[in-house]
């Protein structure tokens, strides 16, 4: 599947690639490849901001229904059939669909694998020559070659690690009225920029590139919309 995807993304990264190299001298540390890398992961973001704003809104939406929730599990803890019947009454009431929140992670699966696949073997998706590849500049800044793994630990990889953490505490999302669950959720915004930073040193730096830049987008994104959340809510008092 990932082949499938890694074709027009490899096929629009390297169209941007050429439109960037055409704009005028190209930069010592900073090469068109690793421009071409940021501003075609905006553009992902871009197509997918009506979906991240949906699944935002619902997510807000998550929250504000949990007090009910957690009185409808209080009082029907010892009927587990009338437990579940009421929540989707909660649900059905606020037009709360509890598993939206999933869609966008399913949408951006197949293009983070499409766009690992585009970057790892960039010559067969992105340029189509090994002459072409290999004569073209693949510098971003302390990084030579964003077909390798970043050298320094401190660099892209910790960065990708503390902008997954920043997303995550950004991320108004709805705490469970089950207080397993919810520590649960809370070890993941833990461990997961764990994870990211152990698997972002072995990634070729470019893929590491795009999920900074993907987690910088989401935060701003996110931040502008936890604002107009909260004005929409001092106007509606």
């Amino acid at each position: 599947m990932s082949k499938i995807f890694a074709k027009p993304l490899g096929g629009l990264l390297k169209l941007i690639y050429d439109l960037v190299s055409k704009v005028g001298t190209e930069p010592e540390h900073l090469s068109f490849y690793a421009i071409a890398i940021i501003l075609t992961t905006i553009v992902f973001k871009f197509i997918l901001l009506p979906i991240g704003l949906g699944q935002m809104k619902s997510m807000k939406k998550m929250n504000d229904i949990q007090p009910k929730l957690k009185e409808i599990q209080d009082k029907y803890k010892s009927d587990p059939q009338t437990m579940q019947a009421k929540t989707m009454e909660v649900y059905k009431e606020n037009k709360v669909n509890p598993f939206s929140s999933c869609l966008i992670l399913i949408v951006q699966l197949p293009i983070l694998l499409g766009f690992f696949k585009a970057l790892g073997d960039p010559v067969q998706y992105v340029f189509k020559s090994q002459e072409l590849y290999n004569s073209i500049s693949k510098t971003f800044f302390w990084i030579s070659n964003l077909e390798k793994p970043d050298p320094y630990l401190w660099g892209l990889p910790l960065v990708a690690a503390l902008t997954t953490y920043l997303q995550s505490i950004t991320m108004k999302t709805a705490q469970s009225p089950d207080p397993q669950a919810a520590q649960t959720q809370k070890m993941m915004n833990t461990f997961l920029p764990i994870m990211i930073w152990f698997a972002a040193r072995n990634f070729p730096s470019g893929l590491a590139l795009y999920w900074v830049i993907s987690n910088t987008f989401q935060i701003i994104q996110q931040l502008i919309l936890n604002r107009s959340m909260g004005d929409i809510k001092e106007e509606s008092n």
